[in-house]
């Protein structure tokens, strides 16, 4: 069986969206590399005109889906060993480390909730992780759920064109990807950097690992406070690129 991806939500219409598009289009369409299936939370209302949402307790405005509505949805999908995760601004955030384990699961399940939220009790019966894809509040978790799904689906074996690829993009050693650069050599006056026209491997790789650090203490400083705190413990992923990039040369 393929990677599952199986969504809860009010909204299946919002599905495939961007996950139906370019090579992760293609892996799920034509290549059966993974699979997506949405499951409508509405269709397990008990009450006669669809409700699926209540008053929250305590009072205040809005309105939260209801736990038995909910735990039907969830409970008529197989995958019960496949991770559960509810898209949440008050989650732990989404990071590349959670998204590759994840991906070694045979699938995962999101939930998308809506209005104020979800009845935390099945949440908690249920083992839900809450995921927050950013600082900032969503009308509902359908985008953010695309979000994670892309994350986990790019990462199985022959979806995107080159592995090589994966290995020096932002996250996968603590730091932020560099800059890239394409034909025309001329753009509006700007060139593309002299360096990654020479030829010369090594002085790429230490360029592109140069602009890598300033890039990340720039516009991420917790991850490079992480960064210099490893390198500091005696690991430092940075030499073992700069030596792989001597191998090549020689």
């Amino acid at each position: 069986m393929p990677f599952t991806a199986t969504v809860l939500t009010m909204f299946p219409e919002a599905f495939p969206g961007p996950l139906g598009v370019s090579l992760i289009g293609t892996a799920w369409r034509e290549r059966n590399l993974w699979s997506l299936e949405t499951v409508d939370i509405r269709a397990f209302s008990e009450d006669k005109r669809g409700f699926l949402d209540d008053t929250p307790a305590g009072g205040g405005p809005g309105a939260v889906l209801k736990a038995d509505v909910v735990a039907r949805a969830l409970d008529s999908v197989s995958g019960s060993g496949r991770p559960l995760l509810y898209m949440s601004a008050r989650g732990r955030p989404l990071t590349q480390a959670r998204v590759k384990e994840w991906a070694k699961a045979d699938g995962i399940t999101v939930l998308c909730g809506r209005f104020e939220g979800v009845d935390q009790r099945v949440l908690d019966a249920r083992g839900f992780e809450e995921v927050a894809v950013g600082d900032a509040v969503l009308a509902g978790g359908e985008a953010a759920a695309m979000v994670v799904i892309e994350a986990c689906v790019r990462l199985i074996p022959g979806v995107l064109g080159q592995a090589e690829s994966l290995t020096s993009e932002s996250f996968e050693d603590g730091l932020l990807e560099h800059p890239q650069y394409t034909r025309p050599r001329t753009f509006e006056g700007l060139e593309i950097p002299e360096v990654l026209l020479s030829g010369d491997h090594k002085k790429v790789a230490t360029w592109r690992q140069s602009q890598r650090e300033e890039t990340t203490r720039a516009r991420r400083p917790d991850l490079w406070a992480a960064h210099l705190a490893q390198t500091t413990a005696g690991h430092d992923p940075a030499k073992s690129q700069v030596k792989s990039a001597k191998l090549e040369e020689k």
